[in-house]
């Protein structure tokens, strides 16, 4: 599997796509360590000074810190500049699957420029799905009943950047209305599966301004909580153990479904996993990128953030 994503790519209110915007790639490959060696056989000036210890070396960082995956950025190319990461087919479908990092599997809640897509009844394809139903429950327990269109792709959205550290120092504070705004068609085409498998929750009138009722009883809410994705549901229960018990899974999840406040809870959740692989994965850039790389990107970021103060 091949993709590219972001604003260099796809659409954007007030971010039109033009060949001076980086573009960003991830490659999902099979055998990290056979791929960084051929890759760095071909293009060794792509990575940081990290190469020289070898391929070994690179596949152990991709696959053991941070969020399991490896960014070259700010590559020159015909096209322009590209930035690109690599990650393991295993290491994806456990992120989609439980949201270890929320990583990989957050930047495959919005759309995406699918490039190289493998069999629709393979492993990844089935965890891809899982892994926008699972997004769609989490939304659902974060808005109340009546809700538009609009609002429910704006907070799945906004999942995976719960708790980044970067959306308050290196982001255009409107990310998220910019890419929903934008990419409305894509959203609908994305979630239409998954939605039309939720009726018995949820009633979406497209015809009617895209409103929305879902059934908030806690029979619903337990649903949901139930097929949340294991790192959540572990997040939920450290939150409600804080009081010093130790109820399981199962416990917590009755009381959150019981509880008026069960999508503060869960947005808790979402937040820890994500503070925790942003701030790893960031930390791991600086030695992937180089700090001179690093600090052009982190440059440009701020940029971007500053711009968006005067839209």
């Amino acid at each position: 599997m091949v993709f590219a994503y972001g604003s260099g790519v796809l659409p954007q209110i007030g971010h039109p796509t033009t060949q001076s915007k980086m573009m960003d790639f991830i490659f999902v490959v099979t055998d990290p360590l056979e791929w960084h060696r051929e890759n760095m056989r071909r293009n060794a000036r792509h990575y940081s000074s990290l190469r020289f210890l070898g391929p070994a070396t690179v596949t152990n960082v991709q696959c053991n810190w941070g969020a399991k995956i490896y960014f070259n950025t700010l590559v020159p190319t015909h096209e322009g500049l590209i930035k690109y990461g690599v990650i393991s087919e295993r290491d994806l479908i456990c992120d989609l699957l439980d949201w270890d990092t929320l990583y990989v599997a957050g930047r495959l809640h919005k759309p995406v420029n699918m490039l190289l897509k493998g069999a629709a009844d393979s492993e990844l394809a089935k965890a891809w799905q899982l892994n926008l139903n699972c997004a769609v429950r989490t939304a659902l327990l974060l808005l109340p009943e009546a809700f538009s269109e609009e609002e429910l792709y704006e907070t799945i959205a906004s999942l995976s950047y719960s708790g980044d550290f970067r959306m308050r120092v290196g982001e255009d504070k409107n990310k998220v209305s910019n890419i929903v705004g934008a990419q409305m068609p894509e959203f609908r085409a994305l979630y239409k599966p998954v939605l039309a498998g939720l009726n018995e929750y949820l009633v979406l009138n497209a015809n009617n301004h895209g409103h929305a009722l879902q059934d908030t009883s806690p029979h619903a809410k337990y649903r949901h909580l139930s097929l949340l994705p294991m790192q959540l549901q572990r997040a939920l229960v450290q939150e409600c153990n804080k009081d010093g018990r130790s109820r399981d899974v199962e416990e917590v999840l009755l009381v959150a479904a019981q509880d008026p406040d069960t999508g503060d809870m869960v947005l808790k959740g979402v937040r820890s996993i994500v503070a925790r692989s942003s701030v790893t994965q960031s930390l791991k850039g600086i030695l992937t990128a180089g700090l001179w790389k690093s600090i052009r990107y982190s440059s440009a970021k701020v940029k971007k953030m500053i711009s968006s103060w005067h839209r």
